[in-house]
Protein backbone atom coordinates (compact mmCIF):
# COMPACT_ATOMS: atom_id res chain seq x y z
CA UNK A 1 0.00 0.00 0.00
CA UNK A 2 0.90 3.31 -0.67
CA UNK A 3 0.38 5.71 2.29
CA UNK A 4 0.26 9.85 1.85
CA UNK A 5 1.18 11.51 5.34
CA UNK A 6 0.63 14.76 5.56
CA UNK A 7 1.69 17.23 8.98
CA UNK A 8 5.74 16.40 9.63
CA UNK A 9 6.13 18.51 13.03
CA UNK A 10 7.71 16.98 15.94
CA UNK A 11 5.78 13.62 15.96
CA UNK A 12 4.76 13.20 12.41
CA UNK A 13 8.29 13.71 10.96
CA UNK A 14 9.27 10.33 12.93
CA UNK A 15 6.12 8.52 12.73
CA UNK A 16 6.66 9.21 8.54
CA UNK A 17 10.33 8.62 8.73
CA UNK A 18 9.60 5.21 10.17
CA UNK A 19 7.14 4.15 7.59
CA UNK A 20 9.86 4.83 5.03
CA UNK A 21 12.12 3.02 6.88
CA UNK A 22 10.25 -0.08 6.84
CA UNK A 23 10.14 -0.09 3.08
CA UNK A 24 6.21 1.22 2.91
CA UNK A 25 5.46 3.43 -0.11
CA UNK A 26 5.26 7.01 1.04
CA UNK A 27 4.58 10.53 -0.51
CA UNK A 28 4.67 13.13 2.36
CA UNK A 29 3.90 16.87 2.69
CA UNK A 30 4.08 19.72 5.20
CA UNK A 31 4.34 23.42 4.73
CA UNK A 32 7.86 23.75 5.57
CA UNK A 33 9.50 21.85 2.66
CA UNK A 34 12.68 21.29 4.85
CA UNK A 35 10.91 18.68 7.31
CA UNK A 36 10.71 16.20 4.85
CA UNK A 37 14.37 15.69 4.06
CA UNK A 38 14.57 13.09 6.77
CA UNK A 39 11.98 10.81 5.19
CA UNK A 40 13.46 11.74 1.38
CA UNK A 41 16.62 10.39 2.58
CA UNK A 42 14.81 7.02 3.49
CA UNK A 43 13.23 6.76 -0.33
CA UNK A 44 9.52 9.28 0.55
CA UNK A 45 8.74 11.40 -2.15
CA UNK A 46 7.37 15.21 -2.08
CA UNK A 47 4.21 16.24 -3.19
CA UNK A 48 3.63 19.66 -2.92
CA UNK A 49 -0.05 20.25 -2.01
CA UNK A 50 -2.36 17.74 0.17
CA UNK A 51 -4.68 17.53 -2.71
CA UNK A 52 -2.16 16.41 -5.00
CA UNK A 53 -0.91 14.05 -2.48
CA UNK A 54 -4.41 12.62 -2.02
CA UNK A 55 -5.14 11.92 -5.68
CA UNK A 56 -1.63 9.79 -5.60
CA UNK A 57 -1.64 7.58 -3.02
CA UNK A 58 -4.11 4.29 -1.33
CA UNK A 59 -4.43 5.87 2.30
CA UNK A 60 -3.71 9.14 3.95
CA UNK A 61 -2.47 9.77 7.40
CA UNK A 62 -2.56 13.53 9.04
CA UNK A 63 -0.70 14.14 12.11
CA UNK A 64 -1.28 18.40 12.68
CA UNK A 65 -1.96 20.52 15.35
CA UNK A 66 -5.18 21.20 15.90
CA UNK A 67 -9.29 20.83 14.46
CA UNK A 68 -9.26 23.48 12.34
CA UNK A 69 -6.04 22.80 10.58
CA UNK A 70 -7.74 19.28 10.20
CA UNK A 71 -10.77 20.98 9.07
CA UNK A 72 -8.88 23.31 6.18
CA UNK A 73 -6.53 20.08 5.25
CA UNK A 74 -10.03 18.14 4.74
CA UNK A 75 -11.53 20.24 2.18
CA UNK A 76 -7.97 19.56 0.00
CA UNK A 77 -7.41 16.31 0.70
CA UNK A 78 -11.11 14.41 0.94
CA UNK A 79 -12.42 15.58 -2.82
CA UNK A 80 -9.36 13.97 -4.36
CA UNK A 81 -9.28 10.39 -1.93
CA UNK A 82 -10.06 6.90 -3.50
CA UNK A 83 -13.10 5.55 -3.01
CA UNK A 84 -12.75 3.02 -0.42
CA UNK A 85 -9.63 4.75 1.05
CA UNK A 86 -8.96 5.00 4.57
CA UNK A 87 -7.68 8.68 6.12
CA UNK A 88 -5.83 7.90 9.65
CA UNK A 89 -5.93 10.64 11.41
CA UNK A 90 -2.84 10.83 14.34
CA UNK A 91 -3.78 14.22 15.98
CA UNK A 92 -5.44 14.90 19.29
CA UNK A 93 -8.77 15.56 18.47
CA UNK A 94 -12.02 15.76 20.46
CA UNK A 95 -14.67 12.78 20.54
CA UNK A 96 -17.07 15.02 19.00
CA UNK A 97 -14.59 16.22 16.07
CA UNK A 98 -13.63 12.67 15.40
CA UNK A 99 -17.23 11.41 14.66
CA UNK A 100 -17.78 14.88 12.58
CA UNK A 101 -14.66 14.34 10.75
CA UNK A 102 -15.65 10.67 9.86
CA UNK A 103 -19.29 11.46 9.05
CA UNK A 104 -18.02 14.15 6.37
CA UNK A 105 -15.13 11.56 5.19
CA UNK A 106 -17.94 9.13 4.69
CA UNK A 107 -19.58 11.27 2.33
CA UNK A 108 -16.78 11.17 0.10
CA UNK A 109 -16.34 7.35 0.09
CA UNK A 110 -13.59 7.27 2.60
CA UNK A 111 -13.43 5.78 5.91
CA UNK A 112 -11.43 6.96 8.97
CA UNK A 113 -8.93 5.74 11.63
CA UNK A 114 -8.53 7.36 14.26
CA UNK A 115 -5.04 6.58 15.68
CA UNK A 116 -3.58 9.14 18.75
CA UNK A 117 -0.28 8.08 20.49
CA UNK A 118 1.11 8.50 23.15
CA UNK A 119 5.03 7.95 24.61
CA UNK A 120 6.55 11.20 23.79
CA UNK A 121 8.17 12.65 20.65
CA UNK A 122 11.47 10.63 21.84
CA UNK A 123 9.72 7.34 21.81
CA UNK A 124 8.24 7.52 18.16
CA UNK A 125 12.00 8.35 17.13
CA UNK A 126 12.94 4.91 17.97
CA UNK A 127 9.55 3.27 16.74
CA UNK A 128 8.65 2.70 20.49
CA UNK A 129 5.41 4.60 20.80
CA UNK A 130 2.47 3.75 21.45
CA UNK A 131 -0.48 3.58 19.35
CA UNK A 132 -4.19 3.63 19.94
CA UNK A 133 -6.29 3.41 17.12
CA UNK A 134 -10.06 3.77 17.36
CA UNK A 135 -12.35 2.68 14.67
CA UNK A 136 -13.55 -0.69 12.77
CA UNK A 137 -11.48 -3.71 13.43
CA UNK A 138 -11.06 -4.90 9.79
CA UNK A 139 -9.38 -1.21 9.54
CA UNK A 140 -6.69 -1.81 12.26
CA UNK A 141 -6.35 -5.37 10.47
CA UNK A 142 -5.82 -3.59 7.62
CA UNK A 143 -3.00 -0.88 8.83
CA UNK A 144 -1.65 -2.54 11.63
CA UNK A 145 1.68 -3.39 9.63
CA UNK A 146 1.84 0.40 9.05
CA UNK A 147 0.99 0.92 13.00
CA UNK A 148 3.58 -1.37 14.13
CA UNK A 149 6.32 -0.16 12.04
CA UNK A 150 5.13 3.26 13.51
CA UNK A 151 5.08 2.14 17.26
CA UNK A 152 5.61 -0.95 19.35
CA UNK A 153 2.97 -1.28 20.85
CA UNK A 154 -0.95 -0.93 19.86
CA UNK A 155 -4.09 -1.40 21.67
CA UNK A 156 -7.34 -1.18 19.30
CA UNK A 157 -9.64 1.25 22.05
CA UNK A 158 -12.87 0.87 20.32
CA UNK A 159 -15.42 2.52 18.00
CA UNK A 160 -14.40 5.80 16.35
CA UNK A 161 -14.37 8.28 19.21
CA UNK A 162 -12.65 5.81 21.71
CA UNK A 163 -9.42 6.36 21.01
CA UNK A 164 -9.62 10.29 21.73
CA UNK A 165 -10.86 9.69 25.46
CA UNK A 166 -7.99 7.38 26.16
CA UNK A 167 -5.46 9.76 24.47
CA UNK A 168 -7.24 12.65 26.91
CA UNK A 169 -6.53 11.01 29.35
CA UNK A 170 -2.68 9.26 28.94
CA UNK A 171 -2.01 13.04 28.42
CA UNK A 172 -3.93 14.72 31.24
CA UNK A 173 -1.99 12.15 33.42
CA UNK A 174 1.21 13.19 32.04
CA UNK A 175 0.25 16.85 32.92
CA UNK A 176 -0.76 16.21 36.34
CA UNK A 177 2.48 14.12 36.83
CA UNK A 178 4.97 17.23 35.77
CA UNK A 179 3.32 19.40 37.71
CA UNK A 180 3.69 16.87 40.63
CA UNK A 181 7.40 16.54 39.57
CA UNK A 182 8.22 19.86 39.47
CA UNK A 183 6.95 20.08 42.62
CA UNK A 184 8.36 17.37 44.63
CA UNK A 185 12.27 18.52 42.96
CA UNK A 186 11.48 22.24 43.90
CA UNK A 187 10.77 20.90 47.74
CA UNK A 188 14.04 18.48 47.50
CA UNK A 189 15.86 21.62 46.33
CA UNK A 190 14.50 24.40 49.28
CA UNK A 191 15.10 21.69 51.69
CA UNK A 192 18.68 21.28 51.06
CA UNK A 193 19.22 17.85 49.58
CA UNK A 194 21.24 17.33 46.24
CA UNK A 195 18.52 17.43 43.25
CA UNK A 196 20.81 14.47 41.14
CA UNK A 197 19.83 12.71 44.27
CA UNK A 198 16.88 13.28 44.99
CA UNK A 199 15.98 12.67 41.12
CA UNK A 200 17.35 9.68 41.62
CA UNK A 201 15.77 8.83 45.19
CA UNK A 202 12.45 9.48 43.23
CA UNK A 203 13.14 7.51 40.43
CA UNK A 204 13.79 3.96 43.11
CA UNK A 205 10.73 5.16 44.85
CA UNK A 206 6.82 4.29 44.93
CA UNK A 207 6.67 8.01 43.84
CA UNK A 208 8.21 7.50 40.78
CA UNK A 209 6.32 8.02 37.08
CA UNK A 210 7.58 7.99 33.35
CA UNK A 211 7.17 11.71 33.31
CA UNK A 212 9.51 11.93 36.35
CA UNK A 213 12.17 10.22 34.96
CA UNK A 214 11.70 11.59 31.10
CA UNK A 215 10.19 15.38 31.26
CA UNK A 216 12.03 15.82 35.18
CA UNK A 217 15.26 15.12 33.85
CA UNK A 218 15.23 18.48 31.63
CA UNK A 219 14.22 20.36 34.16
CA UNK A 220 17.33 19.21 35.49
CA UNK A 221 19.03 20.31 32.68
CA UNK A 222 16.92 23.19 31.93
CA UNK A 223 16.33 22.71 28.44
CA UNK A 224 12.44 21.49 29.06
CA UNK A 225 13.02 20.33 25.23
CA UNK A 226 10.43 17.73 24.83
CA UNK A 227 8.83 19.31 21.43
CA UNK A 228 5.41 19.67 22.96
CA UNK A 229 4.19 23.49 23.38
CA UNK A 230 1.79 25.05 26.54
CA UNK A 231 -0.77 25.86 23.87
CA UNK A 232 -0.84 21.86 23.13
CA UNK A 233 -0.99 21.26 26.86
CA UNK A 234 -3.87 23.42 27.18
CA UNK A 235 -5.94 22.01 23.92
CA UNK A 236 -5.37 18.88 25.51
CA UNK A 237 -6.88 19.84 29.01
CA UNK A 238 -9.32 21.82 27.70
CA UNK A 239 -10.85 18.18 25.74
CA UNK A 240 -10.27 16.30 29.50
CA UNK A 241 -12.30 19.20 31.13
CA UNK A 242 -14.73 18.71 28.69
CA UNK A 243 -15.03 14.87 29.23
CA UNK A 244 -15.14 15.42 33.10
CA UNK A 245 -18.12 18.00 32.14
CA UNK A 246 -19.88 15.39 29.99
CA UNK A 247 -19.43 12.18 32.13
CA UNK A 248 -20.21 14.11 35.40
CA UNK A 249 -16.56 13.32 37.02
CA UNK A 250 -14.58 16.07 38.78
CA UNK A 251 -11.09 16.76 37.87
CA UNK A 252 -9.69 18.65 40.68
CA UNK A 253 -6.15 17.81 39.68
CA UNK A 254 -6.57 18.48 35.85
CA UNK A 255 -8.14 21.76 36.82
CA UNK A 256 -5.66 23.14 39.07
CA UNK A 257 -2.95 22.11 36.57
CA UNK A 258 -4.65 23.61 33.39
CA UNK A 259 -4.51 26.76 35.65
CA UNK A 260 -0.21 26.34 36.33
CA UNK A 261 -0.44 25.86 32.23
CA UNK A 262 -2.52 29.33 31.96
CA UNK A 263 0.36 31.34 34.05
CA UNK A 264 2.85 29.40 31.75
CA UNK A 265 1.43 30.65 29.00
CA UNK A 266 0.81 34.14 29.95
CA UNK A 267 4.44 34.18 31.11
CA UNK A 268 6.50 32.26 28.44
CA UNK A 269 4.17 32.29 25.40
CA UNK A 270 2.60 29.42 24.22
CA UNK A 271 4.88 28.20 22.07
CA UNK A 272 6.94 27.38 25.40
CA UNK A 273 8.05 24.28 25.96
CA UNK A 274 5.20 22.01 28.17
CA UNK A 275 7.90 21.42 31.33
CA UNK A 276 8.68 24.99 31.26
CA UNK A 277 5.46 24.87 34.36
CA UNK A 278 8.23 24.13 36.84
CA UNK A 279 10.10 27.45 35.70
CA UNK A 280 6.95 29.04 37.11
CA UNK A 281 8.36 27.89 40.72
CA UNK A 282 11.65 28.80 39.92
CA UNK A 283 10.88 32.29 39.30
CA UNK A 284 8.22 32.85 41.97
CA UNK A 285 11.13 31.11 44.94
CA UNK A 286 14.13 33.08 42.70
CA UNK A 287 15.65 29.17 43.24
CA UNK A 288 16.68 26.90 40.40
CA UNK A 289 16.49 23.50 39.65
CA UNK A 290 19.39 22.53 37.75
CA UNK A 291 21.90 19.80 38.75
CA UNK A 292 25.09 18.36 36.44
CA UNK A 293 24.58 15.50 34.44
CA UNK A 294 21.24 15.28 33.07
CA UNK A 295 20.51 15.72 29.20
CA UNK A 296 19.01 18.60 27.23
CA UNK A 297 16.77 16.16 25.11
CA UNK A 298 15.53 12.90 25.12
CA UNK A 299 17.43 10.31 22.84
Amino acid sequence: MHYGYIGLGNLGGHCAARLAQSGFALSVTDLDRARAAPCEALGAHWVGEPGELAARVDHVITCLPSPQVTDRVLAEVMPRMRDGATWIEMSTLGRDDVLAFADRAAGHGVRMLELPVTGGVHLAARGEITMLPGGDADLVDLHRPAMEAMGNRVFHMGPLGSASIIKVITNMLAFIHLKASAEALMLARRGGLNLGQAWAAIQASSGNSFVHETEGALILNGSCDIGFSVDLALKDLGFALAFGREFGVPLDLAAATEQTYVAARAAYGGEAQSPMIARLLEDLLDTDLRAPGFPSKLE
